[in-house]
């Protein structure tokens, strides 16, 4: 009989600072990375063992990227860092009095601790939609929306009533941000030069493709610029764009409105915001708005002098240029990855702390072939330039060498060629409709 599997963190004590960064992600790794000089000991907990760029997950759902051309595992990343540890698992509570924390594969104890656990889907508590939505926060999210956008033409093969086909051909998307807007355009991009060779059989032109925001305009972390183009670029592509409406209820067939408008669709979308994921065991006092934690201008966790919180998980309040926190996006948590590294280093060395100023370079968002909005500063243009610019700073953004070759010539063959490569169903059939389901 096979003996049974205990787990346990096996982390040895070599008489040096031990910091532990809880959550792999563009915070996390930035901590890692500038560690790599200290004589300390850097323990990296996640429950993945990848590092994912968020940012393209909506080209692998919308099949124009591979999987792995937007992970990189941490083992590869850190491997010859020295002193470097990574543990598949998840931090469950911290226990600052004991300088310890408890995970799913045993507990540690840490001399310092940078809790980078990132945002997770806002649902605004909407039972109904967080349950038949679908969301893109991971690579499996993604990959399983890819799944059920081929699978749900499939579908529609297999139908002769117009309103069930309908149901299966029309998408909503819920959110006008950067994420929204991109997978708008990219499930256009779709609809216009891949499926009317797949799908033959269909008409194209019964493919309807919303686009929900529940304020006055798209992208607002972005120029009001930038906001108009990018409904401008949407009207002209064909999405139907719903400003100053949300959704208020959803039960995996029928979408209501705010405005009373239903909307018939198997497939909603949810990219309209995100809330904090902080770890239990921090005093109540340090958490603040949007679930986030709140920290001092070192972000360290108010009330802690040896716990840090960095990226879309913490709360810096008091700059002037951003009063109600810095965006939950990659820049700021990278920016105060690197300084959250400098900062445990003089900790360790006696010298004064840095305290975190933000350099904003800017926002972009690209919403089809030849088309994207940038912000940069002053700075503002749109168009063909902007897309060229955004696929630029995206491809040297992504993290490890082997990812941007891949997702280069990913890029080069759909331009030329008009397609999406990756048009794969992945794994069991998920979203399986029985025939009593296809009557509704």
């Amino acid at each position: 009989m096979p003996k049974l599997i205990t787990t346990r963190t096996r982390i040895a004590d070599l008489g040096k600072p031990r910091i532990i960064v809880i959550g792999g992600g563009f915070g996390g790794l930035e901590v890692v990375k500038n560690l790599k000089n200290l004589k300390a000991q850097v323990v990296l907990f996640d429950k993945y063992n990848h590092h994912t760029f968020q940012p393209l997950l909506y080209q692998v759902a919308t099949s124009g990227l591979e999987t792995n051309s937007i992970v990189a595992p941490f083992r590869r990343l850190f491997g010859a860092q020295n002193d470097f540890y990574f543990r598949l698992g998840e931090v469950i509570n911290i226990k600052p009095e004991e300088n310890y924390i408890e995970t799913s594969i045993g507990g540690v104890k840490y001399d310092y601790l940078v809790i980078a656990s990132g945002a997770v889907t806002n649902f605004y508590g909407m039972k109904d939609v967080e349950k038949y939505s679908s969301s893109m926060k991971t690579i499996v999210d993604a990959t399983k929306l890819r799944n059920k956008i081929i699978r749900q033409l499939e579908y529609a093969l297999l139908t002769g009533d117009q309103e069930v086909m309908n149901s299966l051909m029309d998408f909503v998307i819920v959110g006008g941000g950067p994420t929204g807007v991109e997978l708008a355009g990219a499930l256009t991009e779709l609809k216009k030069n891949v499926f009317p060779k797949d799908y033959k059989e269909l008409d194209m032109q019964q493919m309807d493709i919303n686009l929900v925001e529940a304020s006055p305009r798209l992208l607002n972390g972005m120029s009001e610029q930038a906001g108009k183009k990018a409904l401008e670029f949407l009207t002209e592509m064909g999405v139907k764009v719903h400003l100053n409406t949300a959704v208020k209820s959803y039960d995996g067939y029928e979408v209501i409105l705010s405005t009373g408008e239903k909307l018939i669709s198997r497939s909603l979308i949810w990219a309209a915001g995100v809330t904090g994921n902080p770890v239990g065991g921090l005093k109540q006092e340090a958490i603040s708005r949007g679930n986030r934690i709140a920290v001092d201008e070192y972000n360290r966790v108010k009330g802690y002098e040896n716990i840090f919180a960095i990226g879309d998980v913490a709360l810096m309040e008091g700059d002037s240029k951003f009063p109600k926190g810095h965006p939950q996006m990659a820049p700021p948590a990278q920016q105060q990855g690197r300084l959250v590294a400098k900062n445990i280093s003089n900790i360790i060395h006696k010298k004064p702390l840095t305290p975190f100023r933000y350099f904003d370079k800017g926002s972009m968002a690209t919403i089809g072939r030849h088309k994207a909005v940038v912000d940069m500063g002053k700075v503002r243009f749109q168009g063909f330039f902007a897309w060229y610019v955004w696929m630029f700073v995206h491809l040297m953004s992504i993290v490890g060498f082997r990812n941007k070759v891949f997702t280069f010539f990913s890029w080069m063959w759909n331009y030329f060629s008009y397609d999406r490569s990756n048009r794969l169903i992945i794994g069991r059939n998920e979203e399986k409709i029985l025939q009593e389901e296809v009557k509704h």
